[in-house]
């Protein structure tokens, strides 16, 4: 098996046998560099063991075949030198050696069979570790990706944040706009109001216009009797002098009072004009 670091803090290895693909996070990357050293150094002493264990199944092999050749001879010879009762006990102690030669070398088979699995494991391991770079590879495309993305928001997010800023010195504005505004309703709501007294008072002006009228007929029946009143004449005349400067008085003011009236009519409608201007800008 091997280890491969996919991350900073992920790593991962397979398990040929049971054909699957472990993997581990580490909150830190030195923890990381410490596990896969371990792994390494597991790794390492583990094929040391299968390299002395198999010189070991080798020695044995050899000293089994070395056995084999040398065991024919010591029969031949007996064969040719010795008895048969010689041969009879001689032949037990090759089986007991053939024996235990077996016993040697079936270990070594299964050693071999174990070097074959573990090629097999290997090819299967190092088929997952181009399949887990590939993968690697594509979450580090895919994690590129994600940090432009993140550098865009972050750009968007200061533009959002200047906008925001905009948008409070407009709100700022437009409340003090709005303040602006309400003083200029409760000056016009004033003006208002005394525009009502000025109107209540020109609707009295008729009834001091009937008055000047019914003066005036009073003065022309006055000039009537007249000449019937002469001893009255002067008393009268001093009278009608007198209505006639009041008259004059009163029709000037009324003069004034309407120049006045008319001049506060313009300024109050240009200062509706100017406060509909003031909206509109707003």
């Amino acid at each position: 098996m091997t280890f491969t670091k996919t991350s900073q803090k992920f790593g991962q290895w397979a398990d040929s046998r049971a054909n699957t693909v472990f993997g581990l996070g580490f909150p830190s990357e030195q923890q990381l560099s410490k596990f896969a050293e371990k792994f390494q150094e597991v790794k390492e002493a583990a094929k040391l063991a299968r390299e002395r264990s198999q010189e070991k199944a080798e020695s044995c092999s050899t000293h089994s075949h070395e056995s084999s050749q040398e065991a024919p001879t010591s029969p031949q010879a007996s064969s040719v030198n010795g008895t048969e009762d010689e041969k009879g006990r001689r032949s037990p102690p090759i089986e007991s050696l053939l024996k235990s030669n077996n016993h040697r070398i079936n270990p070594v088979k299964k050693w071999e069979q174990e070097l074959r699995t573990l090629g097999e494991s290997n090819a299967r391991l190092t088929a997952a570790l181009q399949e887990s770079a590939g993968t690697a590879e594509h979450w580090r495309n895919r994690l590129q990706v994600c940090k432009e993305e993140g550098d865009r928001l972050r750009e968007r997010i200061v533009e959002l944040e200047a906008q925001s800023l905009d948008i409070s010195k407009e709100r700022e504005q437009n409340s003090r706009l709005s303040q602006t505004v309400r003083l200029l309703e409760a000056e016009i709501s004033e003006k208002e109001q005394e525009l009502e007294r000025l109107r209540e008072e020109v609707r009295v002006i008729p009834g001091l216009l009937e008055q000047c009228e019914g003066l005036q007929q009073q003065l022309q029946s006055a000039e009537n009797s007249n000449a019937e009143l002469e001893s009255r004449s002067k008393t009268l005349k001093c009278n009608v002098e007198e209505s006639r400067q009041k008259y004059g008085n009163l029709v000037k003011e009324l003069t004034t009072f309407l120049g006045i009236l008319d001049g506060k009519i313009d300024e109050l409608h240009g200062f509706r004009q100017g406060l509909a201007k003031l909206g509109m800008d707003n």
